[in-house]
């Protein structure tokens, strides 16, 4: 009798644990995804993976990439999710370096992101691919008979004095990756610096992030700013198209830097292998399919086709500049300190 009651009180400590840990437990499944404030998602695709998979993903939005990957870094002991998406190629150094993230290798995702792989430990994966070029607004060139810039160079001479506005580096990733494009176009050790000393002195206006300068200070936008250049995305131009589909703008791809964004299970997630279900699913068709229509980014999964308007208003950058992420890590203070001192000092 003792021992039948004693069978039975197991019986129900080991369903007790059963239902209250773990991925797999009949409690609700939630896997809480970080990520920066530009995320966006067809609540379709989110509802369809919930229904597949069991699982419901808790977005939760923690700033730009540098904000999102300083909390990450600060809460890797006691994670504050168990994904994260949108540490991007200027950040994925420093963390990788903290051990931020847990190895994950993706299953099914076609193997475009491979090509973006920062080393062999999974630990990251890329997402998309935001390339960052300067975008003009062809109209307002025509309105003062002045030719479209088309190159770096173009932008201190003198008829394009007051025309251009750029973000803050140390407060914007878009304005980070310009200052590594030029880095990386006209070189370190007088190159560069030379070049942003050219850009103040003609009449550069820097701003602290992508909004305020794309819809308040460029013309090109529905702000109708006054200034007809401005640090934006290669991707930019399909936002701006008129009813029949032509680009009102233009992105200069003589002067793009390659912007990766990455995700990965974080190290000490508390729902680890459902975490590994949210990654494949970020890499699947469906999630990249509406990467280019919701984040105004473009897919890494191999086969993914852009929309049909991306053709003619964003075609995907085929010479972009790139640093290397290791190189981006030791000299990166560095490089907005001295830029700090040339534009702002």
């Amino acid at each position: 009798m003792r021992l039948r009651a004693c069978v039975a009180v197991l019986g129900l400590l080991l369903a007790g644990c059963s239902l209250g840990g773990g991925d797999d437990g009949g409690g609700e499944r939630k896997v809480v995804l970080v990520t920066h404030d530009s995320f966006a998602m067809d609540d379709a695709v989110m509802k369809d993976f919930t229904k597949r998979t069991g699982i419901t993903i808790d977005v939760r939005k923690l700033g730009d990439a540098g904000a999102l990957t300083n909390q990450l870094v600060l809460t890797k002991d006691d994670p504050i999710g168990d994904v994260a998406f949108g540490v991007d190629t200027t950040f994925a150094s420093r963390a990788l370096d903290e051990d931020v993230f847990a190895p994950y290798q993706v299953k099914g995702s076609g193997g475009g992101e491979d090509a973006y792989a920062l080393d062999d430990t999974h630990r990251l994966t890329a997402v998309d691919r935001g390339d960052v070029c300067l975008n003009i607004d062809p109209a307002a060139f025509a309105a003062k008979g002045v030719p479209e810039p088309t190159t770096y160079a173009d932008l201190v001479k003198p008829q394009y004095k007051d025309m251009l506005v750029v973000e803050d580096p140390a407060t914007s990733s878009p304005g980070l990756a310009f200052l590594l494009g030029t880095i990386t176009r006209l070189g370190d050790g007088g190159g560069w610096e030379e070049y942003w000393k050219s850009l103040k002195a003609n009449g550069v206006k820097v701003v602290s992030g992508w909004e305020e300068a794309y819809t308040q200070d460029f013309s090109g936008s529905s702000g109708k700013g006054p200034r007809p250049i401005v640090v934006s995305y290669a991707s930019s131009p399909s936002a701006e198209v008129d009813d029949k589909g032509n680009p009102r703008t233009k992105a200069v791809l003589d002067t793009c830097f390659r912007q990766v964004e990455y995700a990965g299970v974080l190290a000490n997630a508390k729902h680890a292998g459902d975490a590994g279900k949210v990654m494949d699913f970020l890499l699947s068709e469906r999630f990249q399919s509406q990467v280019p229509a919701q984040m105004y980014v473009y897919p890494v999964r191999a086969g993914v086709a852009l929309p049909a308007a991306w053709l003619r208003a964003a075609p995907l950058p085929d010479d972009s500049a790139r640093l290397p992420v290791r190189d981006i890590q030791q000299n990166r203070e560095r490089w907005i300190t001295e830029w700090r001192g040339i534009v702002q000092g």
